[in-house]
C-alpha cells in the first residue's frame, strides 16, 4: 500500500512539474510575444460592450444589478493574443468562496473578491477606462479597491500564466471537459470583438 502511495505521489509530482513548465511556456508564447508579463490595472468597461457580448457568453457578468451600489470592475490586461487584450471580471467575495480552493480558473483575492478567469474576454481598449482611485468618492469602497489592487499586483505573474494556460486549454479541449465548458468561447468572442471594432 505504501509503495502504491509513493508511486502515485511521484506521478502527481511529475505531472505538476510538467504542467507548471507548460504554463510558463504558454504564457511566454501568448503574452504579446514578449519576455515580460503585461501590467495589470483595474478597469471599468462600457456596459454597451458587455451587453453586446452577453448573448454569446453565458458566463459573462453584467456590469451592475439593481441592488449593486457600484459598477463591476475588471482586471486587465491579463493576456494579449491574436491582437486582442483580455480582461476578467472582479466579483464580490461571498460566504461560499471561503470554502473554495484556488484553481486554474478561480482565484481568491484574499477575502475581498474573486476572479473567475474562465469568464475572461477580449476587450477593445477604447471601451475600457482605468479606475482612478483618487476619484472614488466612497472611502470604504476606495480602501477595498486599493487592498484588492495591492494583492492583485502581488500575484500578477500567476494570473497571467493561468490566463494563458486556460486560453490554450479551452482551444485544445473545446467543450469536452467540465473546465472547458465553464470557459467562454474565446475564439467566438474574438470574432465578435473584431466586428464591434469595425462598426
Amino acid at each position: 500500500m505504501a509503495l502504491n502511495k509513493k508511486v502515485t505521489s511521484e506521478r502527481f509530482a511529475a505531472l505538476s512539474a510538467k504542467f507548471n513548465q507548460k504554463a510558463g511556456i504558454i504564457a511566454r508564447f501568448f503574452v504579446d510575444k514578449g519576455a515580460t508579463m503585461p501590467d495589470i490595472k483595474i478597469y471599468e468597461i462600457d456596459p454597451h460592450y458587455i451587453d453586446y457580448l452577453s448573448p454569446h457568453a453565458p458566463h459573462l457578468f453584467h456590469n451592475k444589478k439593481a441592488s449593486q451600489a457600484n459598477t463591476r470592475k475588471y482586471i486587465g490586461i491579463l493576456l494579449h493574443v491574436h491582437d486582442f487584450d483580455y480582461f476578467a471580471p472582479l466579483s464580490s467575495f461571498k460566504p461560499k468562496h471561503a470554502h473554495m480552493k484556488n484553481s486554474l480558473d478561480f482565484i481568491k483575492i484574499r477575502n475581498y473578491a474573486v476572479i473567475n478567469l474562465n469568464n475572461m474576454f477580449p476587450v477593445p481598449l477604447h471601451v475600457c477606462s482605468y479606475v482612478d482611485f483618487s476619484k472614488v468618492a466612497n472611502p470604504q469602497y476606495k480602501d477595498l479597491l486599493l487592498a484588492e489592487y495591492r494583492f492583485i499586483k502581488s500575484i500578477r505573474d500567476k494570473l497571467c500564466k493561468n490566463a494563458a494556460t486556460l486560453y490554450h486549454y479551452r482551444l485544445t479541449h473545446n467543450d469536452s471537459t467540465p473546465l472547458s465548458k465553464r470557459c467562454n468561447d474565446f475564439i467566438l468572442l474574438e470574432k465578435l470583438c473584431e466586428q464591434y471594432q469595425s462598426k
